[in-house]
């Protein structure tokens, strides 16, 4: 998971300089799952908050971007936000820069 955090977090600063305030699910729902008293990944503690934090993200977003490799959770989010009619992006590049 650590390595996957850093992953994610290597792209967020690049999406700020865009113009955009990048969010990763993690930032929130780590601290609530450590509260929360999960003792493990995957345990009914952490099912019950990490993917409902990142599903209710979605309704407060522009768009995502789907970073590569393998995620079920990744790519839950990305058919969630077709289904709202969200912009999904697969690069940087794809990224509209909003500091014109």
């Amino acid at each position: 998971m650590k390595k996957n955090l850093e992953k994610l977090e290597s792209v967020a600063l690049p999406i700020f300089k865009k113009g955009h305030i990048p969010f990763i699910g993690e930032w929130m729902a780590l601290p609530l799952i450590r509260l929360a008293g999960s003792q493990q990944t995957g345990d009914e503690i952490w099912t019950e908050i990490q993917y409902p934090v990142a599903h209710r993200m979605l309704e407060k977003c522009d768009a995502v971007l789907r970073i590569e490799g393998a995620s079920k959770g990744a790519d839950e989010d990305v058919r969630k936000a077709l289904e709202m009619g969200l912009n999904v992006y697969y690069s940087l590049d794809e990224i509209p820069d909003e500091n014109m």
